[in-house]
């Protein structure tokens, strides 16, 4: 108590701030947010506002108010000052793109792309993945209507690092049926980096980096929301609910938790059996800020139970080819919010401790431990097995340490830092199924270097180099079939440590010596013209599925094998990207150029069969690849009311060794949007989405013979699991307005449409396309409520 009486109670100075906060018109701005040194306030209802007691010299003012671009400066304090602000209005987009000269992230030669708190809430009840759809340059891989992953620039899973609160996510991400073990309900922020620039997040992020910060506040007040969804197709909803504590005596923390429960979802025809799925999550922050210091604490918990579809589960490649046939799935029962087997169970924590020295202005440490556990269950349907029984049974525990330092003199930023990760995998044996990937140990081991030159006002350059240090030790037990199958003899015999009767003990270990490096600049010029250019060069190790993956994977329903032999890929990636603000019209063109020396990838190769039937072989291949594309998008503020927004993505993926295409490349697609925007009626916003996604015609023939039972008769056929399907076009619909519920309490109520014309169709990126179409027409209704 005494030491809270005594933040209050010091006294600098008597110096008084006074002055007025106004719009473009000279309109008073009531309620808005005024941060001066230590001190804070709201304006009044006629936009005046007074701070006392702020101290001599530099005071950073921040000004914020719900629409308007936020003023960020610097005043000298000196006496009493009165000063009169005039804020701009700002279109409320799903993203924007900020070139920030003081950020954390030493990316100035990359346009960053963020999506706004706004957007986040949108997909509440949705996931990670379909939220980063948003952002151009950004598809989305499926299996089903529930596993999500995002794809940037024709890259997903291990090449897209995902950062939450700056903590890498290590969750199995190696799977292509495994999505982001994230509550997108958690995010404040995210911020979306194409590319290798990111060097201190590591460099192997050759797809790109997803950097989430949760919500923070600086002002002294407590306050919340809660957002509850529900929708039509899964007849289920979600309920969010967070709350944040401001700067109190140099304290300050959240809270949030949220949970979701789906039943099965449906396509324009039919049900979509066991499609549905829970959720229960939580997440909170401490955090204390101190003159020389801050110091923070933070926990995560995630929380899912996903159904898989039924038609999925496959038990011979004859279903395969009976499914790809008749385009309806071969089971269909009635809607249930029961969830059996085939099925996904994953928990996911993180726990993050966070230490920051401010040796003086503009020069800092940061120190950072972070602990996650991830539990990943998958369930298969077999037959004298309990269905509580996972087939597959995974534990991955990940400590990491980080240590970064920062300094900015003048013109010239610097930061550098060094990293260590542990991580051990167990793979349970107990589960009466040959584990899919092995237990092991991994150790990685980072240093990295960048500096950033500010040339001028309007030029900078930016360059970076990274070493790092990896070692990766497995356990596995190898048929000795599939051991003269990959004809690993005699090249790894030297792994074996045992012989058991039909197998083998083998002990893998490999060590990799990795350099990544980029460099870049950033020009303006003209009148509102932004250039960015930059050239990187990144190396990803295998990862464990690449290297070690022998058997049937659960939730794909294919064989999938590793190989032995693999080496590290390098990313050589030239990017360029150009944008022009016009008074009301704002266009960025994004092209670039990635080849890909021992690209890995999954190829199908034909069928095995086992005591269960014939089973879709796929195995880890390595070839040189070429991508190629463009990103676009634009902003047209039209009139005060109207506003239109375009998506543009297109990549091309060739396979430069044997002059063919590369599998599962996304497919040109247009995102157009309209919209109209009406304060003065309760801020009314009505949206309509245009998405065009056009037939992907540049893909490998990997289809294969096999033989069917047809008549009685095996019957040698042509399984066509290369052909993409047509393109589509749907519409989607969205509105909301806001109305006051209490003196300090304001709510929104908006109603969407997903597929507003119950469209049938398939997607190539989705897993299982071969099985089933596509969601229907999806109605919702969520109401946000801020206390």
């Amino acid at each position: 108590m005494f030491f809270c009486l005594l933040c209050f109670g010091i006294i600098y100075s008597q110096n008084t701030i006074s002055g007025k906060i106004v719009d473009e018109n000279n309109m008073a701005l009531e309620k808005s947010h005024i941060h001066i040194s230590s001190k804070s306030t709201n304006s009044k209802k006629d936009g005046s506002f007074i701070i006392r007691n702020v101290p001599n010299g530099s005071a950073k003012v921040l000004i914020t108010y719900v629409g308007y671009k936020p003023i960020d400066t610097i005043i000298d304090v000196s006496g009493n000052l009165e000063i009169n602000f005039q804020m701009k209005q700002k279109s409320e987009q799903l993203e924007e793109i900020v070139v920030k000269h003081k950020n954390n992230y030493f990316n100035h030669s990359v346009s960053e792309q963020k999506i706004k708190e706004k957007t986040i809430e949108k997909f509440s009840s949705q996931s990670l993945g379909n939220a980063l759809k948003e952002v151009s340059g950004v598809s989305i891989l499926k299996s089903g209507s529930t596993i999500v992953k995002p794809v940037i620039n024709g890259l997903h899973s291990s090449r897209v690092s995902i950062y939450n609160n700056n903590v890498k996510l290590e969750d199995q991400q190696w799977g292509t049926e495994h999505a982001p073990n994230f509550d997108i309900n958690a995010a404040g922020k995210i911020t979306v980096l194409k590319g290798a620039s990111g060097l201190q997040y590591g460099g192997d992020a050759i797809g790109g980096i997803v950097i989430i910060e949760p919500f923070s506040t600086k002002k002294d007040t407590l306050f919340g929301k809660t957002i509850m969804t529900m929708e039509s197709n899964g007849r289920g909803g979600t309920i969010s609910s967070s709350l944040h504590k401001g700067n109190f005596c140099d304290w300050s923390w959240n809270a949030q938790g949220s949970f979701k429960y789906f039943g099965d979802r449906e396509s324009p025809d039919y049900i979509l059996s066991n499609t549905g799925n829970r959720e229960a999550n939580f997440s909170g922050d401490v955090k204390y800020i101190g003159k020389k210091f801050d110091f923070s604490a933070y926990y995560s918990l995630y929380n899912a139970t996903i159904g898989i579809l039924s038609a999925s589960h496959i038990g011979n490649v004859t279903d395969l080819e009976n499914s790809i046939d008749n385009q309806i799935p071969s089971t269909i029962r009635d809607f249930t919010y029961s969830i059996k087997n085939p099925k996904q169970q994953v928990q996911h924590h993180l726990a993050k401790l966070n230490y920051n020295y401010y040796i003086k202005d503009g020069e800092s440490i940061g120190l950072q431990y972070a602990f996650q556990f991830n539990n990943r269950k998958e369930f298969d349907l077999r037959t004298g097995v309990s269905d509580s029984r996972a087939a597959l049974d995974l534990n991955l525990m990940t400590h990491a340490f980080n240590a970064d330092y920062k300094l900015s003199i003048n013109s010239w930023d610097f930061k550098s830092g060094i990293m260590g990760l542990f991580q051990n995998n167990s793979a349970n044996p107990n589960t009466g199924v040959r584990p899919l990937i092995p237990s092991y140990n991994k150790f990685d081991a980072g240093i990295y270097a960048i500096v950033d030159n500010h040339i001028s006002d309007d030029f900078s350059v930016e360059a970076g180099i990274r070493y790092d240090f990896s070692t990766i030790e497995a356990t596995k037990y190898y048929l000795k079939s599939r051991w003269d199958e990959r004809n690993y003899s005699p090249e790894f015999n030297h792994l074996i440590e045992g012989d058991f009767g039909t197998q083998w003990l083998t002990k893998p270990t490999f060590t990799f010596h990795n350099f990544s490096a980029s460099v870049g600049t950033q020009y303006s010029f003209g009148n509102e013209y932004e250039w960015y250019f930059n050239v990187s060069r990144a190396v990803r190790n295998p990862n464990p599925s690449e290297f070690f993956s022998d058997g049937l994977h659960h939730s794909s329903g294919m064989i999938e094998l590793g190989d032995l032999r693999l080496e590290h890929e390098k990313s050589n990636k030239i990017s360029t990207s150009l944008q022009k603000q016009w008074k009301n019209f704002k266009i960025n063109i994004n092209p670039f150029l990635n080849y890909i020396e021992d690209y890995m990838f999954l190829k199908p190769v034909g069928f095995e069969t086992t005591i269960r039937g014939a089973f879709p072989v796929w195995e880890y291949q390595q070839i040189n690849a070429l991508l190629t594309g463009i990103d676009l998008n634009s902003e047209w503020q039209i009139s005060e009311h109207w506003q239109h927004r375009l998506l543009l993505s297109y990549v091309n993926g060739k396979d430069k060794t044997n002059d063919d295409f590369i599998i599962d490349m996304p497919p040109l697609n247009i995102n157009n949007r309209i919209s109209f925007n009406k304060k003065d009626w309760n801020n009314l916003t009505l949206e309509l989405q245009s998405e065009m996604v056009f037939r992907q015609t540049q893909f490998p023939n990997n289809n294969f013979i096999t033989n069917i039972i047809v008549d009685g008769e095996l019957t040698p056929v042509e399984v066509d699991i290369s052909s993409p399907p047509a393109a589509y076009h749907l519409l989607h619909f969205a509105s909301d307005f806001q109305f006051k519920i209490a003196n300090n309490s304001m709510a929104t109520l908006g109603f969407s449409v997903f597929n507003l014309l119950d469209t049938k169709y398939r997607d190539y990126l989705n897993r299982q396309r071969f099985y089933a179409d596509e969601l229907g027409r999806n109605f919702q209704i969520q109401l946000k409520i801020n206390y």
